[in-house]
């Protein structure tokens, strides 16, 4: 391919890419030749532990926008197919491993001691402590084999009633009304280490403690309550087994102090403030809940510090998410987080903190590869959709770069830039080659390691931070408090405001309409002698289309405001997922018929939170990722990996919805329901339920197992997609079903009537724009049981022609066996919505 063909042929992709125009012409050589010349450039080495790699510049400097390399793509794939390609593809699963560095044994001898040492040492160790001629004020006994029963014999009260230090890291210890009988006579101890004891966790010692040891300011590393001067002085390295005491004056000549990740609640407190600290310039916050104090509050005790000039704190954190406003907040601050004050208010962004710890995926020895990799990969892989001239590809593309440019590391002021890149070597996609394209947008320096912006061209409006979450350990207090914020505005469960009335609204004397309709399924069936369907939309008096009625829609075929239409106005606050979930939030709270949902767009930071609260709790974090408005599963989710969630996102915008984990099941197997709903009227509302429903069956028995999470057949119910549809008759259904779970289905048709109608209530109450006395809608609403044999809302689906109604002859599930032939149903649809009749409908 020529250079000129290439460029007329890849020109939006190049401009989409943000390639510099300099650098086509070497893009072009490089990739007509195959020339995949990174790593004569590059190096990668080994770094934290062995548990990651980074790109490094081994030879000489290189400039910036001089040079594009071709990275190569070592894994492509769909989604539902990764687990069945590790396992069935040769070396796959190895080399993948490999990769992203979980294809050894865990090194988990980091903080074990080298040798054991004998019962005879530890017990010469032990006296030697307590044996000397002074009293001891601070005493270590880590790792000594103390036991109960040994702690007891020592008589602490007795041999040091003035302990102020003791430390008993990785003992034994196990009950706690023992321990605490101990330390009631150690009442001048101030510091207390239990780490690694099991009974260090014991919900006693934490409740019990502030009385057994008034004094105590520090427990396991950990600041307790309004700490004084000796705990900051311990943590400024000032206090120590060779001066336990110190003095009131101790800090007066402190200026930096690392208060990190020390469990501090609220600030000032005794020991922290501007009179005992007068010379503090540089302050570390970080990994600090402030659960106790309001931002307000500690943003005046950080005010109060006169010659404080450099901050750490975390951001999102106790003082909100934006760096920018706190340079602004606290003006006298000349660094935030490493980052020049000067530097954020000139370029007016904020700056994410790329210090963050980075977590790791743990697994077992024992635990095969394919699904360790399933649980890195998310650190590690991207995505893009194919499209053509006619559509866009529905299911994304996830793939890993290959080692080079998977060593490539994250940071907020990055030197290289990626963009995927398809080469279409004779101009067509049959010829398709991907890679990613990486060039220097810095001057980078022999031995300069290499970065990019994961989140390249996301900032704190769209969640940067959060977004953060997949790769690093971010502050866990601000999204708690994220997730409690998003709960506070969720009322109890309510009912709308009694404005609905149920009467009848009537089309007048009218009882012949004209028709026009692109629906299939309307031109075969409906031959009622009321309705005549015509070819022209403009005359006709209902319009029934498959296409969106939109102003332009409207205008090009000539229709005007006196014709009845099968679309409501704003249905989509019901018919998009999205939607649908905050019209019942604001009309109802957290009804317990619709799963907790979170928008991820704006309520990631929530979500997280309530991921973490789960995770602490022991509970299930089981959630179902959906798109906004794509039918059929597209891109639909199941996974209890939260940095699988917040990747998600970048396939498109989604809500993260708790996983039904319990449903009821028939024959093993996980079922929905699809209830059609006739919409006569709004306001007032008038609704009608058809009298039969329908079933859809997975193929698989129902399992949670992990390896089952990605099975279609097992989670998924929309079989009619996929010709594997495992049909069940209504009239079958009920029957069977009451059997094997010894319900009456009535009952539970009673509670789904309820839940339907509260559903439109809910629209018609929050969002009375949708009201139309023009319109008339059919919608496919699709309910799950819960183990209780409790209605859950999945979704609200606008369906004009309800395929499936008109494929099978079904008999009614409540009231006479009668069979409603398919064929008959859009005579009843028309015969309900425009002659105010109610052949085989129930009104709601």
């Amino acid at each position: 391919m020529e250079y000129r063909e290439f460029v007329e042929t890849h020109g939006i992709l190049l401009a989409a890419a943000g390639l510099p125009g300099d650098l086509y012409g070497k893009l072009h050589h490089k990739l007509v030749n195959d020339v995949l010349d990174g790593g004569s450039v590059f190096e990668i080495e080994e770094c934290e532990n062995g548990r990651q790699r980074r790109l490094l510049l081994a030879g000489d400097g290189i400039g910036k926008e001089s040079d594009v390399f071709l990275v190569d793509h070592a894994w492509s794939f769909r989604l539902p197919d990764a687990r069945k390609q590790l396992e069935t593809i040769p070396g796959l699963a190895e080399r993948m491993a490999e990769l992203m560095c979980v294809a050894g044994d865990q090194d988990d001898q980091e903080n074990e001691i080298d040798a054991d040492e004998s019962h005879e040492d530890k017990e010469e160790e032990l006296a030697k402590k307590l044996g000397g001629d002074e009293e001891p004020l601070w005493l270590e006994l880590d790792e000594l084999g103390i036991d109960d029963e040994k702690l007891e014999s020592l008589d602490l009260a007795t041999a040091c009633p003035n302990l102020i230090a003791l430390s008993l890291w990785g003992n034994g210890l196990e009950c706690a009304d023992v321990l605490l009988n101990v330390l009631s006579g150690l009442r001048s101890l101030r510091g207390l280490w239990l780490n690694e004891n099991p009974v260090a966790s014991s919900e006693v010692i934490l409740k019990d403690l502030p009385d057994a040891c008034p004094s105590l300011e520090i427990y396991n590393s950990k600041l307790l309550g309004d700490f004084g001067w000796w705990s900051i002085g311990f943590c400024c390295g000032l206090i120590d087994s060779e001066n336990p005491l110190g003095s009131e004056g101790l800090l007066e000549d402190v200026e930096n102090i690392d208060l990190s990740n020390r469990g501090i609640r609220k600030l000032p407190t005794k020991g922290f403030n501007h009179v005992v600290l007068p010379k503090l310039t540089s302050l570390n916050l970080r990994g600090n809940s402030f659960e106790d104090v309001s931002s307000g509050d500690l943003l005046q005790a950080l005010k109060s510090f006169p010659l404080l000039k450099s901050l750490e704190i975390d951001i999102p954190g106790a003082l909100g998410n934006s760096a920018l406003k706190l340079s602004n907040d606290l003006p006298k601050l000349l660094e935030i987080n490493g980052v020049a004050v000067v530097k954020i208010l000139e370029e007016e962004k904020d700056f994410v903190d790329t210090r963050l710890k980075q977590h790791f995926p743990l697994w077992s020895p024992e635990e095969p590869l394919s699904e360790r990799v399933l649980r890195a990969m998310w650190r590690y892989i991207m995505t893009y959709r194919l499209a053509d001239e006619v559509k866009l590809d529905e299911m994304p593309v996830w793939y890993v770069m290959d080692e080079l440019g998977s060593a490539v590391r994250h940071s907020d002021e990055p030197n290289v830039k990626f963009a995927p890149f398809m080469f279409l070597p004779d101009g067509s996609m049959n010829s398709a080659v991907s890679y990613t394209l990486m060039w220097p947008t810095k001057n980078i320096t022999k031995g300069e390691e290499c970065t990019r912006d994961y989140l390249l061209g996301f900032d704190e409006k769209k969640q940067r931070s959060a977004r953060l979450t997949a790769w690093f350990h971010t502050p866990e207090a601000y999204f708690e408090q994220a997730y409690k914020d998003h709960h506070q505005k969720i009322h109890p469960s309510k009912k709308p405001t009694d404005i609905i009335s149920t009467s009848q609204h009537s089309n007048g004397n009218k009882r012949h309409f004209t028709v026009y309709s692109d629906i299939p399924q309307v031109m075969d069936f409906l031959n009622r002698p009321e309705f005549t369907l015509i070819d022209d939309p403009s005359k006709a008096d209902i319009i029934w289309a498959s296409w969106q009625l939109d102003e332009d829609a409207c205008k090009a075929f000539g229709l005007n405001q006196d014709q009845f239409t099968n679309q409501f106005p704003f249905e989509a606050c019901i018919v998009m997922k999205h939607n649908l979930a905050e019209t019942m939030r604001l009309a109802y709270g957290n009804p317990e018929w619709l799963p907790t949902t979170y928008n991820l767009e704006s309520h990631l930071a929530a979500l997280i939170g309530d991921y973490n609260a789960r995770e602490k709790r022991g509970d299930d974090n089981l959630w179902i990722l959906k798109p906004w408005n794509m039918a059929r599963t597209i891109d639909t989710t199941v996974t209890r990996s939260l940095p699988a969630i917040i990747r998600h996102m970048e396939t498109g915008p989604k809500i993260c919805q708790k996983y039904i984990e319990t449903p009821a099941l028939f024959r093993g197997k996980k079922f929905d329901l699809r209830y059609v709903v006739l919409l006569r009227c709004l306001q007032p509302l008038q609704l009608f339920l058809c009298n039969v429903f329908w079933i859809r069956l997975a193929l698989n028995d129902y399992t949670l197992d992990e390896s089952s999470l990605s099975d279609y057949e097992t989670h998924f119910t929309v079989m009619n997609y996929r010709n594997k549809l495992n049909h069940v008759n209504t009239h079958d259904f009920v029957p069977e079903f009451e059997k094997e779970h010894n319900v009456n289905w009535r009952d539970i048709h009673e509670r789904v009537r309820e839940m339907l109608r509260a559903v439109f209530e809910a629209a018609s109450t929050i969002h009375p724009e949708m009201h139309s006395p023009k319109s008339r809608a059919i919608y496919g609403v699709d309910v799950m049981l819960d183990t209780n044999f409790h209605p859950k809302l999945l979704e609200v689906t606008y369906c004009p022609d309800c395929t499936r109604a008109c494929k099978y002859d079904v008999k009614k599930v409540v009231g006479d066996n009668t069979v409603m032939k398919g064929a008959d149903f859009f005579n009843n649809v028309f015969g309900c919505l425009f002659l105010n009749e109610a052949q085989d409908m129930t009104p709601l």
